[in-house]
Parts: C-alpha cells; sequence; structure tokens
C-alpha cells in the first residue's frame, strides 16, 4: 500500500508540475491530484521538493534508457544531429522539458534546489560524453575540441531550449535552430575521419612533404 502511495504521489507531482508549474506545486495541489492526504507528502518524502525530485529522477530514467536506444546506432555527427533533433522532440513531447524548466528557474531564487538539480544533471554529462567520444573519439575534432567539453556545451545548449521553449510557443525558432545544425553537420565530416591503422595498431601519421 505504501508503495502504490508514494507511487501515486510522484505521478501526480510530475503532472502538477507540468501543468502548473512549481510555484503551484504545493502538498495540497499535488495530493488532490494523487487522491490522498497531503500530509502523506512529508511522510513519505520528507517535502515537497524532494517529492518534485522524486518525479523528475523518474522522468529522467525513462528518458535516459529511451535516448539512449535513440544514440545506439549513430556513428556521425551527421547521425548525431538527428538524434538530438528527436530527443528534443521526445522530450518536449513527454512533458521532461517542463518538469526540468521549472526546477531550473526555481533555483535562481531557491539556491537550495541548485545542488540536487546538479548531481541529476551529472548523469546527462556522462551520457553525451560518452556518446560523443563513441562517435568522435580518436578524431582530429575530438583533438581540437575533447568530448567532455562537447558534452559541456550540450547540456549547456540543451538547458536554454529549455528554458526559451516557454518564449517559444509555436517551437519554429528552436526548430530553425535545429535544422542549421543538422545543415551543418555533414561540415564536421573531414574533422572525424580517423586515420588508417599501421601495423601494429598504430595510426599512421602524415609526413611533411618536400619542396622541390
Amino acid at each position: 500500500m505504501a508503495a502504490e502511495t508514494k507511487d501515486r504521489l510522484i505521478a501526480a507531482a510530475g503532472a502538477v508540475l507540468r501543468a502548473q508549474g512549481y510555484a503551484k506545486a504545493s502538498a495540497r495541489a499535488i495530493a488532490k491530484e494523487a487522491g490522498v492526504n497531503s500530509a502523506l507528502v512529508f511522510y513519505h518524502f520528507g517535502g515537497v521538493d524532494q517529492l518534485l525530485f522524486a518525479a523528475l529522477d523518474r522522468s529522467s530514467a525513462e528518458r535516459m534508457a529511451r535516448h539512449t536506444a535513440t544514440v545506439a546506432e549513430a556513428r556521425t555527427v551527421e547521425d548525431l544531429a538527428e538524434a538530438a533533433t528527436r530527443i528534443y522532440r521526445d522530450d518536449l513531447e513527454g512533458g521532461h522539458i517542463t518538469l526540468l524548466s521549472e526546477l531550473v528557474a526555481a533555483a535562481v531564487a531557491r539556491p537550495e534546489l541548485r545542488e540536487g538539480i546538479r548531481v541529476r544533471v551529472e548523469p546527462w554529462m556522462a551520457f553525451v560524453e560518452e556518446t560523443l567520444e563513441r562517435v568522435v573519439g580518436g578524431t582530429p575534432l575530438a583533438r581540437l575540441t575533447p568530448p567532455r567539453d562537447l558534452a559541456c556545451a550540450a547540456v549547456t545548449f540543451y538547458l536554454g531550449v529549455n528554458l526559451f521553449t516557454v518564449l517559444d510557443a509555436d517551437r519554429s525558432r528552436t526548430e530553425s535552430v535545429l535544422a542549421m545544425v543538422r545543415r551543418l553537420a555533414p561540415r564536421a565530416r573531414l574533422l572525424t575521419l580517423r586515420r588508417p591503422l599501421r601495423p601494429g595498431g598504430v595510426r599512421g601519421v602524415g609526413r611533411a612533404r618536400r619542396t622541390p
């Protein structure tokens, strides 16, 4: 029974946060959505913020499983650009962007939320870095801009898109930016070519030409 109540509260917290925003995600509103007594919010989670983080955790786990499958077949920067577009659209349609945006926005005025958000972003940073390392690791692009730096840039862009979506009601501007990324991706092809391996597993190094 307790597990079922917690499950209902987590689902209700996500629904209220998506529909009404952080400011109106009170214990009473969440409990009403779940059909339980508001005291159970504090009994099971210790407070509203902890419950909201539990809702974000559930959404993140679901999205991580889905997005891991999305990027599994990516082999080129073009593939990654297409995957990023699908991820953005999936997160928008699934309401994950709203969940994260509301908590990030709330953290501006409530610093105590920031650490909770930071630790929840780290797995996503690692996910992006690992994906980039698999696709571009060992290439000139990785030497120019290490996957960790590219991952930071990607997550920064994603968080910015989360907040900008609030202002981009018809999504046209965000979709335009994503289309630009897809157009530019093929230009990076030469930077992602790996040199063929020499005997012994060492990649060939080009020799300087002599001037006649």
